[in-house]
């Protein structure tokens, strides 16, 4: 029988994994370790912690690479309202990773993300009604979210702009607009926007 954890002691041992795995200056990590702090706070309920035990089995860091756990696991956290969680599972319905392909759960889920501010989930959601997948097709509402992750400096959210407004998609035409936003995504290092400005 699994022992219960106080939330003060699931928060002590994610934030302790925490620092093993981002914080500290040692150059090679202890996976074993980190994964064994963030699976018993995880398996108590902790989202954070859920997300990142997702993460190792999504990469195989501290315990073997198992993308079908790492769904159940982005799952939990996802259901509890952590944002890149429910990010990661609409990118999972999106592609047909692990589960069936299913663009309306994906847009369900990137919808919970991108409402609360994630920003690949704000751009993928702005792909969604672009291409119409899982939703009725909405060249506005792309723009839309494409401009919410463009202002955090999303690379693909200012190319996807830069074609909007190249192409008059959502938007009035501008050759302008659409150079500056594939100069902006150059900055960020999108190759493909080179491509767009010769």
């Amino acid at each position: 029988m699994k022992e219960r954890l106080s939330k003060t002691e699931q928060d002590r041992q994610f934030h302790f994994g925490y620092r093993l795995a981002f914080e500290d200056g040692v150059k090679r990590r202890n996976w074993n370790n980190i994964f064994a702090l963030w699976y018993s706070a995880a398996s108590n309920g902790h989202k954070r912690a859920q997300f990142y035990v997702g993460v190792c089995y999504d990469h195989g860091q501290g315990v073997k690479k198992d993308i079908k756990q790492a769904f159940t696991w982005f799952m939990k956290a996802a259901k509890q309202g952590h944002r890149e969680s429910q990010g990661n599972i609409g990118f999972f319905f999106k592609e047909g990773e692990v589960v069936r392909q299913d663009f309306k759960k994906a847009v369900k889920w990137y919808t919970l993300a991108a409402r609360q501010g994630e920003t690949e989930s704000q751009r993928d959601l702005g792909y969604c009604y672009f291409y119409g997948e899982g939703v009725k097709q909405d060249w506005k509402k792309a723009v839309a979210w494409y401009r919410k992750a463009a202002r955090k400096k999303d690379a693909k959210a200012l190319y996807n702009l830069g074609l909007c407004y190249k192409h008059g998609h959502g938007v009035r035409k501008s050759a302008r607009w659409a150079k500056l936003f594939f100069q902006r995504a150059i900055e960020l290092g999108h190759k493909g926007a080179e491509k767009e400005l010769t």
